[in-house]
């Protein structure tokens, strides 16, 4: 027979396990981001005034990572992919274009895009937190523009550098004693619009001109060495990543049977272009890539963060499906795409947004139309101004993000007065207000700011008002919830049929049923029925025009359904010879 005393402690012990239960049930433990990556992104030094960083580099130094960046005023590093810290340095080239890094035993080395007259510089620092860097090479005789340094497994460097809608990318191995070149470059890849219909230029790849080559990086898994560049132009929605693939890292280089590599022509951050590949700390790739907006300049960009896998059986590729919702940053070696999916969705997308005043031409609805390049305004930046979204149904809300739009800001450079204040509130009903996140003491730069709710709110009525705004308007480009709803999951696309374009074989015409109750489509494609790699969001519509094929291959198709509530996979799948 059990005594009293310990019946009793055992029930209380009980309850203090299912209490812990319950509690992290209710609580967001998990890491996560959301694209484009919260930085705090500089505006640049000349007008008009927005901010940019493109062409991005991260390596895993001693555990760590360090990113790099063009046009920043400096570089991060990271202890766990989400929190960054910036470092400035009077000793590095931090006005040039394309960085390049490479770890070479304790210490990184650097370098960054050089053309016209000015001289290509090497550097490196053992103690990069503390902005030292010292010359390695300070008369480096090749214009290596959109540099790549990578070392082989054997201790042996290379270069590889490119930039141009008429010549290659190339390669030259370095000295690893001088970082002086060994041998004469040589010609790695080009472009080829008229079988790749991904390197055509256009927001979707609509248009016949010369697109650019350049981004190179180089990746070895398994023997193989991994040649990916970038196309067709940093501007367009459609930049992506192709790749090329050899048994020697000067080649001869072919091209992969799965390209491109990395591509997210939609969605809200798009753009998956000039990247770079790497190895977190569990052994997962990741690729830190430029994303853009190209609304105020061209070259105004972000950065974005995805996953990458590489197989045994030689095929590689990114995975950008629902690239700009919640991603989870694992704890661990890591085989699946769904292990980084959040399963938190969007709650926001064309919901009712009502706000404290409008500009003309910069109309609430912008806030929530899933497009980075549109965006509300209130008519100024005064403590005061607010936004508010009806969800129109309560859910389990789990995060915001809030991308401010800046418009009208005067603001060049860095300044420790750039940051916005505000609160975050959350309602059932429309008027009892409950805090989602006080930030009305904020002194951090973040223009895209991600809150993790950490324990899960039920939300009809999501706001947010302005304490501080640093120069122009209070605006937003997307005031987007993610969470979950109670109800069902849409049904399964079960018909859809796809037509390729005769007068153009790199293109492909996509319709299918329209499913009640979702709020989008994703589109899985790929050359066989089991590496339906490359993915394509659809908002709204039951039918896309895709026109990124290769010319010499046949695809499949499947379209997913999704709404507040989940993603139901699609049971069709469509070929196209």
């Amino acid at each position: 027979m059990f005594s009293k005393k310990y019946i009793h402690s055992t029930l209380v012990w009980l309850l203090f396990l299912n209490s812990l239960i319950i509690s992290a049930q209710n609580s967001n433990d998990k890491l996560t981001y959301c694209n484009p990556v919260n930085l705090n992104y500089r505006f640049c030094l000349d007008e008009p005034s927005r901010r940019e960083a493109a062409d991005p580099v991260i390596v895993n130094f001693k555990g760590e990572y360090f990113l790099f960046a063009s046009k920043s005023g400096g570089y991060w590093y990271s202890s766990n992919l989400v929190d960054w810290n910036f470092v400035t340095t009077p000793d590095l080239p931090i006005e040039d274009y394309a960085p390049a890094a490479v770890v070479i035993n304790d210490e990184i080395y650097f370098t960054a895009s050089t053309n016209g007259d000015k001289v290509p510089v090497i550097y490196k620092s053992a103690k990069p937190k503390t902005g030292r860097w010292e010359v390695v090479n300070s008369n480096f005789p090749i214009q290596n523009v959109d540099p790549d340094l990578f070392l082989d497994d054997d201790g042996r460097l290379y270069l590889y550098y490119g930039c141009s809608n008429i010549e290659p990318l190339y390669a030259v191995e370095l000295d690893r004693t001088t970082f002086m070149p060994i041998g004469e470059p040589v010609a790695c890849m080009n472009a080829d619009i008229e079988n790749n219909g991904w390197e055509r230029p256009g927001d979707y790849n609509e248009r016949s001109e010369r697109p650019w080559t350049e981004g190179a990086w180089m990746t070895k898994f398994n023997g193989k060495y991994y040649l990916q560049y970038s196309t067709p132009g940093t501007e367009f929605r459609s930049y992506a990543d192709g790749m090329y693939v050899a048994d020697n890292p000067l080649g001869p280089f072919k091209l992969s049977e799965y390209n491109p590599f990395s591509y997210r022509p939609s969605g809200f951050a798009t753009g998956a272009g000039h990247s770079a590949t790497f190895q977190d700390n569990y052994g997962n790739y990741w690729h830190i890539s430029s994303t853009t907006i190209s609304v105020k300049h061209k070259f105004e960009r972000r950065l974005s963060l995805f996953p990458v896998f590489f197989n045994e059986d030689g095929y590689a590729y990114t995975y950008t499906g629902f690239g700009d919702y919640p991603i989870s940053i694992p704890q661990r070696k890591i085989e699946n795409e769904e292990d980084y999916l959040s399963g938190w969705m969007l709650l926001s997308y064309n919901k009712k947004v009502t706000a404290s005043s409008s500009l003309p031409e910069y109309g609430v609805e912008k806030s929530v139309d899933e497009n980075i390049r549109t965006y509300w305004s209130a008519k100024d930046g005064k403590k005061g101004q607010w936004l508010q979204v009806d969800l129109e149904d309560v859910y389990t809300v789990n995060a915001v993000q809030l991308n401010f739009a800046e418009h009208t800001t005067t603001i060049l450079g860095r300044d420790p007065g750039i940051y916005y204040q505000y609160m975050l509130e959350y309602s059932t009903d429309g008027k009892t207000w409950q805090v989602l996140a006080d930030k009305t003491k904020n002194k951090e730069d973040a223009p895209h700011d991600y809150i993790v709710v950490q324990n899960p709110v039920k939300a009809r009525y999501v706001r947010v008002k302005n304490y501080h705004t640093p120069s122009g308007t209070f605006a937003m480009s997307g005031f987007r919830v993610f969470g979950n709803g109670s109800g069902a999951k849409p049904a399964a696309v079960t018909t859809i049929t796809a037509e390729r374009q005769t007068d153009n074989n790199c293109s492909v015409k996509l319709n299918w049923e329209k499913i009640e109750n979702t709020t989008g489509y994703n589109i899985r494609y790929g050359t066989a029925p089991d590496k339906l790699f490359l993915n394509y969001q659809v908002y709204g519509d039951n039918h896309i025009q895709i026109n990124s094929l290769s010319k010499k291959q046949n695809y499949y198709f499947v379209v997913d359904s999704f709404n507040e509530n989940g993603i139901t996979k699609g049971s069709t799948i469509s070929e196209i010879k």
